[in-house]
């Protein structure tokens, strides 16, 4: 790594002795990285919402918050939990060495110090930080690109991230853990980004859609699929862009999955994005209320499409919290649309 790549790097030394934190700062800049300084543990954290750095030597014997929790902070924040962090310490080194691994630090270095190995070890650490950067401004650009298709037409404007957000309130209902939690999330913003290769003229035709128009919009789970596979760190979500118009009864499409076959995120998805697509209003009909989608909802699922037991499970939490709600949507009281399956697709 050479001197003009080093210095876009930026560095935080925690440490409360001025000899060792003077040290590790020369040694740091001398190769071209900028420094920052912190003596204690709240002081990290200050800096770390002022400027987050992209690597983070840390002492364990630190004033006001000690290393160990400061790394807890770190690597359970969402912002911050990418940054890498390198526990510099003299204390016993096998049972510090385990406790700093079990809260998620990357790299440990016992006292005193041996200059080359630090060097080496911090030389690794960016490379991979500068990788993990790389995939995730990839992935944001897929996002941004996924609400940008979105953004073109007014009744589809913001479907992925209310789809996303009742994707995670059926999650969290059903006591999913953080990291499926995440990748539901990434999946419903970008389960639609195949209709970027479905004419606009069929996305927002007004009247019933001919069996040709209709394929057409089927493809885009396909689409979707073949665009972000190209990424590796899309391999994990690919089943949601692709599944999410599957049915349990085996009807749906691209692959006709049946039951247990479509993964569980992909069933939680489903619900999530029939409900805001019958919530929303359609260039072929006006959105539907509340009650009126969980009927169809829970229609849907009696009749083999959604899971019926996380239809359920979305009601619920759909409606808890509500003063005097009850978890039943009330009769809907006008005409239902038809037919359904239009609905639900575009």
């Amino acid at each position: 790594m050479g001197a003009a790549e080093a210095n876009t790097h930026r560095i935080l030394v925690v440490e409360d002795h001025p000899t060792n934190a003077a040290m590790l700062e020369g040694l740091l800049s001398g190769q071209g990285y900028r420094v920052s300084r912190a003596a204690d543990g709240l002081q990290a954290l200050a800096s770390l919402a002022d400027d987050p750095p992209d690597l983070i030597f840390l002492d364990l014997d630190l004033p006001r918050m000690n290393g160990f929790d400061v790394c807890r902070w770190v690597k359970q924040n969402p912002e911050t939990r990418l940054i890498p962090i390198i526990i510099v310490t003299g204390q016993d080194p096998f049972e510090a060495r385990l406790r700093a691994w079990d809260l998620g630090a990357d790299e440990f270095i016992s006292k005193p110090i041996q200059c080359m190995e630090l060097l080496a070890r911090c030389r690794s650490l960016l490379r991979l930080k500068r990788l993990t950067d790389e995939l995730e401004t990839a992935e944001a650009v897929m996002v941004a690109f996924a609400q940008m298709v979105e953004a073109k037409s007014p009744f589809t404007n913001q479907h992925s991230l209310r789809t996303a957000e009742k994707s995670l309130l059926l999650a969290d209902q059903m006591g999913l853990c953080e990291q499926d939690r995440e990748l539901l999330r990434k999946g419903a913003l970008l389960h639609d980004i195949g209709k970027i290769s479905v004419p606009d003229d069929i996305l927002n035709k007004p009247g019933k859609l001919t069996t040709e128009e209709y394929n057409r919009i089927k493809d885009h789970t396909v689409e979707g699929y073949e665009i972000a596979k190209k990424l590796r760190s899309m391999k994990d979500i690919l089943p949601l862009i692709r599944s999410h118009h599957e049915r349990m009864d085996g009807q749906g499409y691209p692959d006709g999955l049946t039951g247990d076959r479509i993964p569980l995120l992909v069933r939680i998805l489903a619900v999530a994005d029939v409900y805001d697509s019958l919530a929303s209003m359609r260039p072929y009909r006006a959105a539907i209320p509340e009650d009126a989608c969980m009927t169809i909802l829970k229609s849907n699922a009696a009749g083999g499409g959604l899971d019926p037991v996380l239809v359920d499970q979305f009601v619920a939490a759909f409606y808890a919290g509500r003063a005097g709600a009850d978890t039943q949507p009330a009769a809907a009281k006008e005409t239902i649309p038809e037919p359904v399956v239009e609905l639900i697709s575009r």
